[in-house]
């Protein structure tokens, strides 16, 4: 579904991720994690067609994708949840859910709205209510909705647990996982690193903008070289950069 090979990124002349190359295969879950200035929301910043890279190639489904418009991009079929969910607050949650289906015939969009609705429930309560009067961990939800609504062929997350308590934290990694059962593809960008890697099938680790580390989630399940990784330790792990 993605590939990106050897890609570096940076602004201006100076490179934060240095030759990342990690794939997402249609229906998996894959996370990249590390610690905050590590290149991760550079990184889905140039998947998303924000910045163009240095040098390397970022494929969806074998084409280059790397320097398209991002609208361009979102009609093929991506779509991304941002650091901070950034709803729109001062809208209502309907017209949130809105926005994504301006573009459908009428009763496509009413469908589309009705399937979010039902994934998430919570929401059909709140139709009429502000955006901004919702929890974190409910604008979360609301953020996801509105991003399924794009029908992305690959969703990508960035920071879904930032600044959310425990519980919320939890709420949001059971809709992800619920996601992942029903086929959805998804590219995780997280600091929660040990429940990234327990929910995706395969985890790579950022540390000063390179690979540090990459493995399955077998390969990474003691955690001891996920840790050591993500801390800039040296590891000999069974997972190590491949």
């Amino acid at each position: 579904m993605l590939e990106l090979d050897r890609v570096t990124l940076g602004y201006g002349k100076t490179a934060v991720v240095k030759e990342l190359s990690l794939e997402v295969g249609e229906g998996e879950i894959v996370s990249l994690v590390g610690p905050n200035g590590a290149g991760k929301t550079t990184t889905l910043a140039a998947i998303v067609g924000l910045i163009r890279p240095l040098a390397g190639a970022i494929r969806m489904r074998g084409r280059e994708i790397a320097g398209m418009p991002t609208e361009r991009l979102v009609r093929e079929g991506l779509a991304l949840v941002p650091e901070g969910r950034q709803i729109l607050a001062t809208l209502t949650v309907y017209e949130n859910l809105r926005l994504p289906t301006a573009g459908m015939p009428r009763e496509a969009a009413a469908a589309a709205i009705e399937r979010e609705l039902d994934r998430f429930p919570f929401l059909r309560e709140r139709l009429d209510d502000p955006a901004g009067s919702l929890s974190g961990g409910q604008q979360q939800q609301l953020a996801i909705a509105r991003a399924l609504l794009c029908r992305p062929q690959l969703l990508l997350l960035d920071e879904p647990s930032l600044g959310l308590a425990p519980k919320l934290v939890d709420l949001v990694f059971d809709t992800l996982r619920n996601l992942h059962d029903e086929g959805v593809t998804i590219l995780l960008v997280e600091q929660n690193a040990r429940r990234a890697a327990e929910l995706a099938d395969r985890t790579y680790v950022l540390a000063a903008g390179r690979l540090a580390l990459a493995g399955t989630r077998e390969e990474l399940r003691d955690g001891e070289a996920l840790t050591a990784s993500y801390l800039g330790a040296r590891v000999a792990a069974p997972g190590a950069i491949r």
